[in-house]
């Protein structure tokens, strides 16, 4: 999860550092730090606990000697807690090699008994400071060459267990930044100055680079990277093999990372969401008004032989999951089970040829879904990964995939993200239901019409949403708020309550509203606020009136009752403290709509008590540990 930058080039290497790491620490802000390679043949570094702020404040009392070769991190903390001694870089004994990682090093704890053996003191609680010292010892023993400071990390990648991603740099390499990536993020940036001079960056993802190069190579499990101001870029596996990374063009520049005017990244990314869902939908459409899914490398004939399907997911990916088992188990009449991807391999589930799994992740990196994914894969099992982030590992292993093309999501709470993966399970389950013929073309084109006016009811929305700012701002002093929801209205409600627990630190749950007589109801009190997201009268077997009673019960227990409901829809006004209105819609479709305002209302309740509405406490952008 946490944010790594490299630099090997012409410019002053300190700016281009920081510059990535600040379009990184979405990533992780536990501490941050930088070191450089200097020409007096010595590393200089600079750390410090807490965001970027605190060190670029450093930074500006004690600046850092001129360089052209850097690296930089921020941190998401495992192993060690957030303090000014386990902030990275990590440095060996001798001060010779600088270290930044991200994941988790499993056998960290044997190593380190081993350097401790040999005489080597730490000065951290983390497991990182174990590759600095190992990554020096070895550099020492072997011979002086080109190739020496590559080998001496592939020396130290075949030692470790777990899942890392290493960048290094040494006092005695003038030119040279290594890197290596086994189960976690790594890419490289291919790029030249205005002189026609090339430059060399490693970044998390490609956000650390875009104000560069949009030109990128992927990079594949179990490889070594070497930038070198001459040599340029060398590839290789762990064992020392040659392996070509794969080239791609970033679809996105730096403007799209920016906030745009808005106070915060999550009010842009919410703004851009009608935007983000006809990217999404833009060219799914073939001339005869059939879908066409070209990402989608499964023959018709592997897709007809389907008999059950899995969603694997996590967080808020986890709930687009919920959503879309209700649609595409209407539309194909396949079984779907939905699953948290931390809990899928560990219970055994029954997998075979004629399973698909689909698997959500915005950033392609997140651990669990990985995991899950390479355990579905070993049972002969498909897999179909929706993805939002073009050449990250998750679409790369899959056998199919399906890209959001929602463009960066900065902020740590997913907005444009998930509406985006709801629509591409949307999609999903259409080609399903085309492909196996349960649908006739014109039905499809008539269900795909539907999801094109999508970002117009979005914008719709809002349009409408300064009363929903002024609610959050009255509900800012709640100690619980719960949100209740039936039918696909369900993971809706689930939804609000994790955008408003992540941001504004308030418990809050959600319920099936069905559930409620059944333990929950026992919570509400005098003035609790129950947010109840309502069906639309024309959903399945009356499910809008059963709604409607649930909000009576809770009233009449004392809640203050907050409705979302369709245009139109009378039937709750008496017993709804506030409405909030949103276009009338088609039932499956409808949590892309009723979504919208329960992420401006999590996102006022935390501004006004005083949070960091992109960057809230303990959590990063991309979980990339299990």
């Amino acid at each position: 999860m946490c944010g790594i930058v490299g630099y090997v080039g012409p410019q002053e290497a300190l700016g281009v550092v920081l510059e990535g790491l600040r379009r990184l620490e979405y990533r992780g802000y536990d501490s941050a730090g930088v070191a450089v390679r200097v020409d007096s043949g010595e590393l200089a570094s600079a750390k410090k606990a807490g965001k970027l702020a605190n060190l670029e404040k450093v930074l500006a009392d004690e600046p850092l000697p001129p360089s052209t070769i850097g690296i930089g991190h921020t941190r998401w903390a495992t192993h060690g807690g957030p303090t000014d001694r386990n902030a990275h870089p990590h440095l060996s004994a001798d001060g010779r090699v600088a270290v930044i990682h991200n994941g988790i090093i499993e056998n960290f704890a044997g190593l380190r008994a081993q350097c401790e053996a040999r005489g080597v003191e730490f000065s951290s609680d983390t497991d990182t400071e174990v590759a600095a010292h190992l990554l020096a010892a070895a550099y020492d023993d072997l011979p002086a060459g080109p190739d020496r400071f590559a080998e001496a990390m592939r020396v130290v990648c075949r030692a470790l267990e777990g899942a890392f991603t290493l960048v290094a740099t040494h006092a005695d390499e003038p030119d040279t930044v290594v890197a290596a990536r086994r189960n976690s993020p790594l890419v490289v940036g291919v790029g030249e100055t205005a002189d026609g001079t090339p430059e060399y960056f490693l970044g998390s993802d490609v956000a650390a680079f875009i104000a560069h190069t949009r030109e990128a190579r992927e990079l594949g499990q179990d490889q070594v990277v070497e930038i070198d101001r001459t040599r340029g870029l060398t590839v290789t596996d762990f064992s020392g093999a040659p392996a070509e990374p794969k080239a791609y063009t970033v679809d996105w520049d730096a403007a799209a990372a920016e906030k745009g005017g808005y106070d915060w990244f999550m009010l842009k990314e919410i703004a851009e969401q009608p935007q983000a869902i006809a990217d999404t939908l833009l060219g799914r459409l073939g001339e005869h008004g059939e879908l066409v899914l070209d990402e989608v490398r499964l023959s018709d004939q592997e897709l007809r032989d389907i008999d059950k399907i899995f969603v694997v997911a996590c967080g808020t990916a986890y709930h687009a999951g919920l959503i879309a088992k209700y649609a595409i188990e209407h539309w194909t009449r396949i079984p779907v089970e939905v699953e948290v991807a931390s809990e899928f391999r560990y219970r055994d589930p029954v997998l075979d040829r004629s399973t698909l799994v689909i698997v959500i992740s915005q950033s392609g990196e997140t651990m669990d879904t990985l995991m899950a994914l390479r355990h579905a894969k070993e049972q002969k099992a498909r897999v179909l990964a929706i993805c939002n982030a073009n050449g990250s590992t998750i679409p790369r292993e899959s056998d199919a995939v399906l890209y959001t093309h929602a463009g960066p999501e900065v902020a740590v709470a997913s907005t444009k993200g998930f509406l985006t993966q709801i629509v591409a399970c949307y999609l999903v389950g259409l080609f399903l239901a085309q492909v196996r013929g349960i649908k006739y073309e014109d039905e499809v084109a008539a269900m795909v019409a539907d999801l094109q006016s999508l970002p117009g009811k979005v914008a719709e929305v809002l349009e409408q949403m300064e009363p929903v700012r002024e609610l959050g701002r009255s509900l800012a002093g709640a100690d619980t708020i719960l949100f209740l929801g039936r039918h696909v209205a369900y993971p809706v409600a689930l939804e609000g309550a994790l955008k408003l627990k992540e941001l504004a630190y308030i418990h809050a749950e959600g319920f099936a509203a069905g559930e409620l007589k059944h333990g929950p109801i026992a919570l509400i009190d005098q003035g609790t606020p129950v947010v109840v997201v309502v069906p639309s009268p024309r959903a399945r077997e009356s499910v809008h009136g059963k709604v409607v009673s649930n909000i009576q019960e809770v009233r009449a227990r004392g809640a203050r009752t907050i409705v979302i409901a369709e245009e139109g829809d009378d039937d709750v006004v008496p017993y709804a403290d506030h409405i909030i209105r949103v276009p009338r819609t088609p039932t499956l479709l409808a949590p892309v709509v009723t979504t919208v305002p329960l992420q401006v209302l999590a996102c006022e309740i935390a501004d006004t008590r005083g949070y960091d509405v992109d960057q809230p406490r303990n959590l990063a952008k991309s979980v990339t540990v299990e």
